[in-house]
């Protein structure tokens, strides 16, 4: 399901930051059973069916014959028309699969957290209580990019106990965690561990932001909460894996003020509303950091910029690099779209850019984030004359270009609207192969100015090594249509 960098990891799970609440690091002198008698009663287990259509297929259930035993068309003949257990062909019977996992209340008039893939594609849900009660569950709304779902119960005159939310942003390597589960309805399980690491990435999705514990999680335990020392609930158990045989939770951590309201609108609303900015980014590598003359590889490198968006109406350009975002500032590429989807939606909000050589301060109102706001492209009629072949290889970074012309805008699908120089060479284990350039590849930019010769790109890279202020020279380049920028070192 997912892939994980470190064979060390134990668990992983999404925390809310919510301004309530400090962790206690030291451990308790009289043992974890006090607390844990007063966290279990939130802890519930979370049962779902979902019913599967399908027919039985006779080939299952038929016993094995030598081929072109009279048997087999009998037993053939017979399973066909009455199917398993009698069963006459033509029915399809529905069977029903069942998933179990966990789940706490944050409300005592009965809204519990789970998470989304507990309950994804559930037919029927089943909320059970530390002392057996059992109540049907409906859903009011959830959220698969950070895998938070919100179910309602209607408790009547059962009294629940519901948690408190912690501030998961002062939680620190090596603080005392405590994990709670209610995983197949037998009641509560309890383990404790610290607080391994933080800010994991294991490339699940956007808001990726992960947490690291030593605390045992046990199957069944997803959607159940890791809990402070203060017992307020900083977590939510996602997933279990098992690697070199042992136990490996993941979990989905988000940050500061996205938590709260996303499950505040997913019980309102049924749905989310996050900030979007209208731009695609990418990473800042040492080699583009140097081509732009920045000191420390950090921040979102803007690769291209949706027509309509906000970043567009503010003056953000592809090729500037997002530094800071709303007084935070932005340490790696995947920091900022987080950042920007916990902000408020409608607000004006500073951003530092580095813009050629020095930073710029600019103003950007926040829109919403909807799926189908992609950065555009647009097509046009051929107006590109054909230009003169012209082939040039640059050994030092181990590629050969050339000049546009029909027959290779023809052959690597190449938009007649493009201008620049193609990629039609490359060293297998060259520089640029290396860091991601490919065949067919459109540069459109060699340090921040146009080229449309190769010889262009030459005098470009010529410069840059009898000025030696720089090491490294920037392509942007032009793949089918999107735009990205690569940072290449100059020998």
């Amino acid at each position: 399901m997912f892939r994980l960098p470190l064979a060390s990891l134990k668990v992983i799970v999404l925390f809310f930051v919510l301004p309530i609440g400090a962790l206690a690091a030291k451990t308790p002198t009289d043992g974890f059973a006090d607390l844990a008698a007063k966290l279990l009663p939130s802890v519930v287990n979370i049962s779902t069916m979902q019913a599967i259509e399908g027919g039985v297929n006779p080939q299952q259930n038929m016993p094995q014959f030598p081929p072109g035993s009279p048997f087999e068309e009998f037993f053939k003949d017979f399973m066909e028309r009455n199917g398993k257990n009698g069963e006459r062909r033509g029915k399809r019977p529905r069977r029903k699969a069942q998933s179990l996992g966990s789940g706490f209340i944050i409300d005592k008039k009965g809204i519990i957290i789970t998470n989304n893939h507990v309950i994804a594609e559930a037919d029927e849900i089943k909320v059970r209580l530390q002392d057996d009660t059992e109540f049907d569950a409906e859903i009011l709304g959830r959220d698969p990019k950070t895998d938070i779902a919100v179910l309602k119960i209607k408790p009547g005159k059962t009294k629940l106990t519901a948690v408190e939310f912690g501030d998961s942003k002062k939680l620190r390597v090596g603080d005392w965690v405590m994990a709670i589960g209610n995983p197949f309805g037998l009641g509560g399980t309890v383990t404790v561990g610290i607080v391994s690491a933080r800010g994991r990435d294991i490339n699940q999705g956007p808001y990726d932001d992960f947490i690291q514990t030593d605390a045992s999680i046990n199957k069944g335990n997803s959607g159940g909460p890791l809990f402070d020392l203060n017992g307020k609930v900083i977590g939510i158990n996602t997933a279990i894996f098992s690697q070199s045989g042992g136990s490996v939770g993941i979990g989905f951590a988000v940050a500061s003020r996205l938590a709260k309201p996303v499950v505040t609108q997913l019980t309102k609303f049924g749905r989310t509303r996050r900030g979007w900015l209208g731009v695609r980014i990418q990473m800042v590598t040492s080699e583009i950091a140097d081509s732009f003359g920045l000191k420390e590889t950090a921040g979102a490198l803007v690769a291209e910029v949706s027509e309509n968006g906000p970043a567009k109406q503010s003056g953000i350009r592809a090729g500037d690099i997002i530094l800071m975002f709303n007084n935070q500032k932005v340490e790696t590429m995947r920091r900022l779209p987080r950042i920007v989807a916990e902000t408020p939606i409608g607000i004006d909000v500073p951003v530092i850019l580095w813009r050629k050589g020095k930073k710029n301060k600019v103003m950007v109102k926040i829109g919403e984030l909807k799926e189908d706001l992609v950065a555009s492209k647009k097509a046009s009629k051929n107006t590109q004359k054909k230009k003169e072949n012209e082939v040039v290889k640059i050994d030092g970074l181990g590629l050969a270009l050339s000049s546009l012309n029909a027959k290779l805008k023809k052959k690597f699908s190449i938009d007649n609207k493009v201008k620049g120089v193609v990629v039609v060479g490359l060293v297998p284990d060259g520089i640029s192969a290396g860091k991601g350039v490919r065949m067919g590849d459109v540069i459109v930019e060699v340090d921040q100015g146009t080229v449309n010769k190769p010889s262009e790109v030459v005098a470009v890279i010529d410069k840059i090594l009898k000025k030696g202020a720089k090491k490294s020279v920037l392509f942007t380049i032009n793949r089918q249509g999107s735009i990205r920028f690569i940072g290449l070192k100059l020998n």
